[in-house]
């Protein structure tokens, strides 16, 4: 007990300070400092820290493990993590030291979009577009490339823990042309309104013809969600997409970001994913969402050191799927109660100002008559 009191209210305190102040001493000195100077001093912070990270090393080696067997030994899989660790510092510091390029030509210079065609001609539709993004390394870059682009876009995102960082980044995506939005009122709590409802408004965006960023390559329990299978084992995997498809017909179109070697970046766009419709809602929803599952394993085989491999994807279980739902439905049947008795008390506080007019009023009326 005393540990965690111990992480809740110093560790991660002060974790979150330190890191929301390292990023905006990089986005404050990206004037001074030359890009390649940041890349290698980083570089090189990434290469010292990572033999420290021990629950970095074994969710690296975890993960690997279960997607390639005994392909990897634990000292390749070591190498593996720590060159990745390197690369995310690398993209991470591109991210903030770029901050001030918002324009198409700007970005020309660092990046080459390949298969662009492809969501132009999705985009024209006028349906919306559901650009499916795995999580790369540069997958910030991902989110922020169709609007620098040109093409009105939104984005679904989980709320950082660190509030600082959480708005810093949201202001950076914003600054480039992105609408952010956020899962946090994602749970569809009866006493949150339909317009505030995370669903509801990536329904609208996709409406308008927009593009919406949307991520379905990692494990989240607070995202309806279904056991799928990624690289042969069950994983629990987001039905948004295809949901998302079925309700407004936009297109599915994949992307992402690869770094290369000399620090140049390539925004790859795929062809677009059609829908396998059968007019079972259910089973369209959980098909087309095995489908989506194989295009981004798909990526993650032809780019494995570009694919944020840190993630827990194969985490939930069915069994603590379980335990959570019912732990969530717990916390809504406190939060119902909650809400009633508010809502009482304001009932009964109402009944006693009305009543205390009403003999306001009386005795204005017993004085006029005198």
């Amino acid at each position: 007990m005393g540990r965690k009191l111990l992480k809740v209210y110093v560790i991660r305190p002060v974790r979150n300070f330190c890191l929301y102040h390292l990023a905006r001493f990089i986005a404050g000195f990206r004037f001074i400092i030359p890009r390649k100077v940041a890349d290698a001093w980083h570089g090189l912070l990434a290469r010292i820290a990572y033999p420290f990270i021990k629950p970095l090393q074994k969710t690296v080696e975890n993960n690997l493990k279960i997607a390639y067997g005994d392909t990897y030994s634990k000292h390749e899989a070591y190498k593996f993590g720590k060159k990745l660790l390197v690369l995310l510092i690398h993209c991470l510091t591109d991210y903030i030291w770029l901050s001030g390029k918002k324009t198409r030509k700007e970005f020309s210079k660092f990046f080459t979009v390949e298969g662009e065609e492809y969501l132009q001609e999705a985009y024209n539709r006028g349906k919306g577009v559901l650009c499916m993004v795995p999580h790369t390394c540069a997958w910030e870059f991902s989110a922020i490339l169709p609007p620098v682009l040109g093409y009105e876009t939104s984005a679904v995102s989980s709320k950082l823990r660190n509030p600082g960082l959480n708005q810093f980044i949201i202001n950076l995506r914003e600054s480039r042309g992105m609408k952010n939005i956020s899962r946090e009122n994602s749970r569809g709590l009866k006493n949150i309104s339909v317009k505030e409802r995370c669903y509801d408004k990536l329904v609208a965006a996709l409406n308008k013809g927009e593009c919406l960023i949307i991520m379905i390559d990692q494990d989240s329990v607070n995202i309806k969600g279904e056991f799928l299978q990624f690289f042969g084992h069950r994983a629990y995997s987001p039905l948004g997409v295809a949901r998302l498809a079925l309700d407004t017909e936009a297109a599915i179109v994949p992307m992402f970001t690869i770094r290369n070697n000399d620090g140049s970046y390539v925004f790859k766009i795929r062809p677009e994913v059609k829908m396998e419709l059968t007019g079972d809602r259910n089973h369209d929803i959980i098909h087309n969402s095995q489908i989506h599952n194989d295009v981004m394993e798909s990526i993650v085989r032809e780019y494995p050191e570009q694919w944020l491999w840190f993630h827990k994807r194969w985490k939930t279980t069915p069994e603590s799927l379980a335990f959570h739902l019912k732990v969530r439905a717990d916390e809504w049947e406190l939060a119902r109660r909650a809400d009633l008795r508010k809502q009482e008390e304001e009932r009964i506080k109402e009944e006693k100002r009305q009543h205390r007019e009403a003999q306001k009023q009386k005795i204005c009326n017993l004085f006029h008559r005198k």
